[in-house]
């Protein structure tokens, strides 16, 4: 058989936009179609519907090298999926995209060096077959028909809605009414200013506080060169660039100075606040900056919210719910008629997709991850995980060089198949996919085992380290660096 398309990209999102792209700039000769399951681009950027939904990174850094960005640095859902069609369309990608396309399984055979597809359309329930040389997976990371709820004794008592962030309801009517918002992450800091203008208070009730980062939102720098009429491309190099080297330098100090680097974190928050808040209790982690992932907070409109008196902060653990709200470990009951669990979302391994290598299923809990976006035993396909630490979309360009780069020298060499293998003579440990001591969000600690394994070894790892990576992904010799041919 052969192939229908030489490339399949797995999911119209950010990562598999910026995928087409690369393609179609690096790899003219190379024939692609993108299958996405939801109906038009954008990913989260659509499924998220909850109030004042936004990014948590600066658009300079979570924005396309190549697709210079123009607005606030913190931009809303709607400015990124407006930001994201004209890429589409300043590209001619929308003809690449095929929407409403489910994929179901995803079959590779070594003889005739093909994956086979199989997806449904979802409107008609049509199945849909699709034969591909490469798969370039790009369909997130997490489960986006559900989200992270936890168990508490007795919800089903409530009275008031229970809402998950990533499944909010278009009805939901909160003006006037008592919110209770469980969680304390970035999801949390984008609902609570967004709702406490219309409801009658909030209350947030997180087990342990973490870290933000509040700050104006704009760009001086990026305003600097405006003001002297520079290019727009040149204003968005030169401000990620200064972006990324003030966010190097501040990671550094988090390994080499934690306190110096959590003083200055929990600083930067108390002019938000009144002098005497209890800024120990509800904002001083008891973990090393950037364990966990840090939100930016636009103008400290959640600290505003608080010291308006609209939103308090609870720190404390859940007993149960009641038929009023919730009751605490300490024994305080906080009524509500909304109650919102933004507590995370579930993580999917490659979008849940089944995979098959020579009729034999894959289970990915067992396969080494090759620079974090290859797999042993698995052939021809390459996965998008992002950053965490930087804004996930710079690795969706440094990748679009290397997996481009990959395709190209196999052409040339003639090669059909590419797969990472690990020398039997050369032994190395084997470690789960991301160390906790290192960066441990819950939603990685909860799916861990289903994650792959990193080695001791560089290459055999996603170091999460984008200033690494960004040196030494040109540098890989792919004649050369653990890659088996055929």
């Amino acid at each position: 058989m052969k192939a229908d398309i030489d490339v399949l990209i797995i999911g119209g999102g950010i990562s598999g936009i910026g995928a087409a792209y690369h393609l179609k700039k690096q790899c003219p000769q190379k024939s692609f179609q993108i299958l996405e399951g939801l109906e038009s681009f954008g990913g989260t950027w659509i499924t998220h519907k909850y109030p004042g939904i936004r990014s948590d990174s600066d658009l300079y850094t979570f924005g396309y090298r190549f697709k210079p960005w123009v607005g606030a640095p913190i931009a809303t859902a709607e400015e990124i999926l407006e930001y994201l069609g004209e890429v589409i369309h300043d590209e001619n990608l929308e003809d690449h995209i095929l929407y409403n396309h489910h994929v179901v399984s995803a079959k590779w055979s070594s003889e005739e060096t093909l994956w086979t597809i199989e997806a449904y359309e979802k409107r008609s329930g049509e199945k849909k077959v699709f034969r591909s040389n490469f798969l370039w997976m790009c369909q997130g990371y997490y489960n986006h028909e559900k989200g992270h709820t936890p168990k508490w004794d007795n919800m089903d008592a409530f009275n008031g809605a229970i809402v998950h962030p990533q499944t909010w309801p278009e009805d939901l009517d909160y003006q006037n009414k008592e919110v209770i918002v469980i969680g304390s992450g970035a999801t949390t800091a984008t609902i609570v200013p967004a709702m406490a203008a219309e409801c009658n208070h909030i209350t947030v009730i997180q087990r342990s506080p973490t870290y933000f980062i509040p700050a104006q939102n704009q760009q001086i720098l990026a305003n600097i060169l405006r003001k002297f009429k520079v290019k727009e491309k040149w204003v968005h190099s030169l401000t990620r660039y200064f972006i990324l080297f003030l966010q190097e330098q501040f990671i550094k100090m988090t390994f080499k100075s934690p306190e110096k680097a959590k003083k200055r974190l929990i600083d930067g928050i108390r002019p938000y606040l009144h002098p005497d808040y209890d800024i120990d209790t509800h904002f001083t982690p008891s973990y090393r900056p950037w364990k966990q992932r840090i939100a930016f907070v636009p103008d400290g409109d959640l600290f505003q919210g608080i010291k308006a008196g609209k939103a308090t902060m609870v720190t404390d653990e859940i007993s149960c719910f009641t038929k009023e709200g919730v009751k605490l470990k300490s024994g305080k009951e906080i009524p509500a008629d909304i109650i919102v669990t933004a507590t995370g979302f579930e993580l999917s391994v490659l979008g849940g997709i089944n995979f098959y290598v020579d009729d034999k299923e894959v289970d990915f809990s067992k396969t080494v991850t090759y620079r974090g976006t290859m797999f042993t035993g698995v052939p021809n396909m390459a996965w998008i995980m992002g950053y965490f630490r930087a804004s996930w979309t710079l690795r969706v360009d440094l990748l679009g060089d290397f997996i481009c780069r990959l395709l190209n020298f196999m052409d040339k060499k003639g090669h059909k198949s590419v797969v990472p293998y690990i020398n039997d003579d050369d032994p190395m440990e084997l470690f789960p996919w991301i160390d906790p001591d290192n960066f441990n969000p819950n939603y990685l600690m909860r799916s861990q085992q289903d994650m792959p394994k990193r080695g001791a070894k560089m290459r055999w790892q996603h170091t999460q380290n984008y200033w690494l990576e960004k040196k030494e992904l040109p540098k890989v010799d792919l004649e050369k660096d653990s890659l088996h041919y055929k």
